[in-house]
Formats: C-alpha cells, sequence, structure tokens
C-alpha cells in the first residue's frame, strides 16, 4: 500500500505523487504573532510536524516552510495596548512559539519567513496581478478581482453567488464588490508601512503566504495544510492570486485538520475556555498534549477535556514505561529462544502502523498498532524470564521509528540528565537497604523518588525507574 492522501481540492482520496521524485514541498500556515499560541492552534502545527516526520521516515526530503505573520490589524491594535511596536511584540511572541512548539516536540521549519522581511516579493506578485488584470488600484490600496477569476469558489465548492451573499465590505473599503480582497493596504495614520508602487502601506494577510510559499518552494508545490477555518476565506484567496499571477497550479493536495472542541463548544475568551499551550504546560508534560492531539485522525474534530487530557497521559504512559522495560531487558535479560508468538504479533501491529499512517496519516488507528506492540511485549516480558533478543531488538527498532514520527517521548542523549547520576545513587542505596533488609530506609527512598516524579519498578533483573509524565 503506498501513501495516499485525502485531497480537500477533489474531495477524494489520491496517490500521492510529488512533484519531484524523492522530494516533497510542503507549506502550513503559521501563528500571527501578537499573543501565545492556543491549544487550536496547536493542533495543525502538531499534525502537520508528525505527517511531515511521516514522509521524512518514508525516505521523502521535505522542504518544509512554515510562516509567522508578524504585521496586521491585531498585531498593530495590541501593539498599540501596550505601548511597544509591532516588531518588538513579533519579536516577543517569535521566540514564545519556538519555546511552546520546541516542548510539544515539533521540529523546526526548514525556514520561517516572516511577512515583513518579504515585501519585495509580495509587491513583485502584486504588480504581476495587476497587469494581467486580476488586480486594481483604488486610493492607495489594491484589491484582487475576484469576478476576474472563472475557478473562484473551487475549494470551498461554493460559487461567486454563494459566497458573495455572505461578503461584506467594511465601511472604509472601497472596492468594487463584496468578495474583493485587498493585497495592498494604504498605510493609516501611527501604522507601519512600506514604500510601493500605490504608495505607504502593508500588505494584506492572504498575499504573504503566496509571496512565502512561491519564494522558497517554487509556483507549484505538493501539500499545503493548514485548519479547517481557512478554507475560506485563505486559502481561496491564495489560491486566486498565486495561480493568477503564475498561470500554474498552486497546490497538488491540500489537507485541513478539523476543529478542537472545549467540553463539546469552540473555544472562545468570552465562553471563558480560551486555552494556551503556555497554560497546558504549568500542569502537563507538554509531549501529553502531543498524544493527546494525534489521538484523533485529523480531519475528526476532536473534544478537549480534563478527562481526555488525563487519560492520554494514562495512555502516554503506558507506551513509555513499556520502552522502558524492553530497554532494560535487553541490556539486562538473558536471552532466550524464539518467541513466535511475539514475533507474529509485533510483525502484525507494525503493519496495522504503516497501512494506517499511509492511509492519510491516520495517527489514531496508527496509535492503535503502537498499543497493539506494547500488548505483545509487556506479555512477553511477565511470562519469559529469557528473552527472545532478535525480536525485541526489533521491536525497539520499532519504537525508534514511532518516536521519531508521534513524539512519544524525549530524545535524551547520553549524559544529558544532571538528575540521573543522582538517582541511580539513590537506587544504589535503596538496593543496599533491602539487601540488609532496612526497609524502612528503602520505603523512605522509594517515597523520596515518587516525590520527585520517579516511579520505580523492581526486577530480578535489577530496579527499573521512569519519570513520571
Amino acid at each position: 500500500m503506498s501513501l495516499a492522501i485525502y485531497n480537500d481540492l477533489t474531495r477524494k482520496r489520491e496517490e500521492f505523487k510529488p512533484l519531484e521524485n524523492g522530494k516533497v514541498r510542503m507549506y502550513c500556515c503559521g501563528p500571527t504573532v501578537y499573543d501565545f499560541f492556543h491549544i487550536g492552534n496547536a493542533r495543525p502545527f502538531v499534525f502537520f510536524d508528525a505527517a511531515r516526520r511521516y514522509l521524512e521516515s518514508l525516505g521523502y526530503e521535505v522542504s518544509y516552510i512554515q510562516n509567522f505573520t508578524d504585521i496586521d490589524d491585531k498585531m498593530i491594535n495590541r501593539a498599540n495596548e501596550r505601548g511597544i511596536t509591532v516588531a518588538e511584540l513579533a519579536e516577543e511572541f517569535i521566540a514564545a512559539y519556538y519555546e511552546d512548539a520546541d516542548a510539544l516536540g515539533i521540529k523546526r521549519a526548514t525556514k520561517n519567513p516572516r511577512a515583513t522581511h518579504e515585501i519585495d516579493t509580495i509587491i513583485s506578485i502584486i504588480e504581476k496581478l495587476v497587469e494581467k488584470g486580476h488586480a486594481y488600484p483604488m486610493d492607495g490600496s489594491v484589491y484582487f478581482d475576484v469576478a476576474s477569476d472563472p475557478e473562484y469558489g473551487k475549494l470551498s465548492k461554493q460559487s461567486i453567488d454563494e459566497l458573495q451573499s455572505g461578503a461584506r465590505i467594511d465601511v472604509d473599503e472601497k472596492k468594487k464588490q463584496p468578495l474583493d480582497f485587498a493585497l495592498w493596504k494604504a498605510a493609516k495614520p501611527g501604522e507601519p508601512f512600506w514604500e510601493s508602487p500605490w504608495g505607504k502601506g502593508r500588505p494584506g494577510w492572504h498575499i504573504e503566504c503566496s509571496a512565502m510559499s512561491t519564494k522558497y518552494l517554487g509556483e507549484t508545490i505538493d501539500i499545503h495544510g493548514g485548519g479547517s477555518d481557512l478554507i475560506f476565506p485563505h486559502h481561496e484567496n491564495e489560491i486566486a492570486q498565486s495561480e493568477g499571477a503564475s498561470g500554474k497550479p498552486f497546490v497538488n493536495y491540500w489537507m485541513h485538520n478539523a476543529y478542537l472542541l472545549i467540553d463539546k463548544e469552540k473555544m472562545s475568551k468570552s465562553l471563558g475556555n480560551f486555552m494556551t499551550v503556555r497554560d497546558i504546560r504549568k500542569k502537563y508534560n507538554p509531549l501529553v498534549l502531543r498524544f493527546f492531539l494525534l489521538s484523533a485522525q485529523y480531519r475528526s474534530p476532536i473534544n478537549f477535556t480534563a478527562e481526555a487530557l488525563e487519560q492520554a497521559k494514562s495512555a502516554l504512559e503506558r507506551i513509555t514505561n513499556c520502552f522502558g522495560d524492553l530497554k532494560f531487558a535487553l541490556e539486562n535479560r538473558e536471552a532466550g529462544g524464539k518467541d513466535e508468538t511475539l514475533a507474529q504479533k509485533l510483525e502484525a501491529a507494525k503493519k496495522l502502523y504503516t497501512d494506517c499512517m499511509d492511509d492519510d496519516f491516520n495517527t489514531a488507528g496508527a496509535i492503535g498498532g503502537i498499543f497493539d506492540a506494547v500488548s505483545a511485549i509487556n506479555v512477553h516480558l511477565t511470562e519469559h524470564k529469557e528473552t527472545d533478543r532478535e525480536t525485541l531488538t526489533e521491536a525497539l527498532e520499532f519504537f525508534d521509528k514511532v518516536n521519531y514520527v508521534f513524539g512519544f517521548f524525549a530524545e535524551e542523549k547520553e549524559g544529558t540528565d544532571p538528575k540521573a547520576a543522582e538517582i541511580e545513587k539513590l537506587l544504589a542505596q535503596r538496593t543496599e537497604a533491602r539487601k540488609n533488609k532496612d526497609w524502612a530506609l528503602s520505603d523512605k527512598i522509594r517515597d523520596e523518588l515518587a516525590a520527585r516524579g520517579i516511579t520505580i519498578k523492581d526486577t530480578p533483573q535489577g530496579t527499573i525507574w521512569t519519570k513520571q509524565l
């Protein structure tokens, strides 16, 4: 089975065929950096990171671009509220984004371009659109003429008339029709601006992504991702302006994740259910949130509750504990004969994982395969004093492959945990206490470690310790 992707442009599952053999050009919409990003934002950031990683695990070289929108109305208003410049606000929250994204195990993009650093490219594309009759200047602004594009609406599957009925014109906009959208906005007093052929101003939101995608990936790319809320108008407008300027298809595979709900309601500050990743990190290991976000198929809504996050924590601990037990067994147990049942179950688990990931990146189904492997390994380790080292080594390789894609546990390089030596020293003291039947000291050390978030398990081969999530 080869990789198939559900393409929102065609509304069909399609075999993935990249533009260039062995390489993937992938663009995902990034944050507007005026605040910490919320857990709804985190869903596309985490999912498309996992999709990118899976493509890499298949051997593709992935060029992954995720932008920062560092100029728009929200940023201008927030900067004015705080009495700082828009640039200062952007620097603060770009740094915050990286801190939270790193904590979620999100791999750094090939490049994170910023809108304000790409003004020349933006102006060049707008000039092409004006020249080709797809855009018109109006009082220092420039608007895309939706009527010039007979295919407008092909992503959202709505006609111009259907879209027009729900559109509106802001009181300060002077455009031909409501659906027309700003490519360049004339500067207002006190706003940041750049020089352009149409006067001082700043780019519209939609044109930023077209410019950054085109500059760093080319006029046609393989995959464009984002939340389903971006289908219209953002991604619809991206298609219109990109294809209007280049005359070529913009994106071959459009992918959108469904909403994240809070207790079955949309997240909203007015409802008091708005949560940032920074908030979650104060109470939970961020990898628990990553696991939760990957526990549903990306095109299905996912409902966030405190209970669901606790369940995710328990499930993730089961996986990480199995991984620790597996490594400990390979390092400390004697080799035994072939366990055919384990080998068969492991192969079935690996196949389920791969089949699900090849089926439109079905992370929920793939996690089922991972748990099948966990169950088989746990049974083997419980029922056998000697281990099938060959099959367990294959299991460890499978865990490593899975962890690259899912990021269930942080990859700790040898010698990077300064507390590990201290923990090992306490465990050695406890082992000595147990030999001397000093149960009071043994229990005291166990309790001390538990208070520090360390779980210990005694086995005939020694004591295993793991960090609680």
